[in-house]
């Protein structure tokens, strides 16, 4: 799952329509997840939803529309995870847009063990990030505790003693772009044409 929604208050646009050179960091975050072995991949939208629809190719997605993208990353996992609805699918990897230093890699080392009952998270420097890997028992518990700007944070809190921390410091960079000076030091983007909500 790719939370793509976010207005971009910060980065002046939505992260969503950022840009790394010509190609959409969205493109970039489904070719990674798709490297990974990600069987089913979700992008959640919500700010400018057709403007990145017009300018990115989600054909290899599912695409989500989040109306109440506004409220925060918990409604957009609530989203997310209202639409992985195949039976057959036991874990969901969970990253956001903005981390142009994110790989394969770490997904694949996040996403190992696939199961109903695990919980696991990213680690940079000894502090949890992303991706996240959310066993499918958890779903309901993770939708009811997503709020606003913390999204999963309320239920990992009350469940961290089943967290499996992942060190990922050596296959990727954790950062996420949310200040100017960031989108600078990754090259990134927001076509001026295509800014707004």
């Amino acid at each position: 799952m790719i939370i793509a929604a976010g207005g971009g208050r910060r980065i002046g646009g939505p992260e969503a329509l950022l840009h790394q050179g010509e190609k959409p960091l969205v493109n970039q975050m489904i070719d990674t997840m798709t490297e990974a072995g990600c069987e089913q991949i979700v992008v959640v939208l919500g700010a400018a939803a057709e403007q990145v629809r017009q300018t990115a190719d989600l054909d290899k997605a599912t695409v989500v529309i989040n109306k109440a993208w506004g409220t925060g990353v918990g409604s957009s996992i609530r989203a997310g995870l209202a639409a992985m609805d195949d039976e057959g699918i036991e874990a969901v990897v969970v990253v956001p847009v903005d981390m142009p230093g994110l790989t394969a890699a770490a997904v694949r080392r996040v996403a190992a063990l696939p199961y109903p009952d695990v919980l696991v998270c990213a680690t940079y420097d000894g502090l949890r990030g992303y991706p996240m890997l959310f066993g499918r028992r958890h779903w309901p518990g993770i939708a009811t505790l997503a709020s606003a700007d913390v999204g999963a944070r309320p239920y990992l809190l009350a469940h961290k003693d089943q967290i499996v921390d992942i060190a990922c410091d050596s296959v990727a960079d954790g950062s996420r772009v949310d200040t100017p000076e960031l989108m600078a030091l990754y090259g990134l983007t927001v076509p001026p044409q295509r800014v707004g909500v």
